[in-house]
């Protein structure tokens, strides 16, 4: 299933600067890891925020929450998510991905 997902990030000003620079890499680490794995599959940044907009490709509603809830800055996000489909108006080569088949 695909998901629209976005993190907003609102890190406690009075938060720990070397618990804060630990849990930045940890989240680089299994964004990297979940990017490779496929499931996290398109991440972009949202200009002017520390913010990004996401696009996962999970079994399940609660595989991605897992996923969510599992970032180490999670405790610091404000996060939307909505479910995607296909739109009946969409082109088939509008809705494959990058390997080529359909979604």
């Amino acid at each position: 299933m695909l998901y629209h997902v976005t993190m907003e990030v609102r890190i406690p000003l009075d938060a720990d600067p070397a618990l804060v620079a630990q849990r930045v890499a940890d989240e680089r680490a299994a964004s990297h890891d979940l990017q490779r794995g496929g499931e996290w599959r398109h991440l972009w940044r949202m200009v002017g925020r520390y913010a990004n907009v996401s696009i996962f490709d999970v079994a399940d509603h609660a595989r991605l929450h897992e996923i969510l809830s599992g970032l180490p800055l999670f405790a610091w996000m404000e996060i939307t998510v909505s479910a995607l489909t296909t739109h009946p108006s969409a082109l088939p080569e509008a809705t494959r991905d990058a390997a080529g088949g359909a979604r």
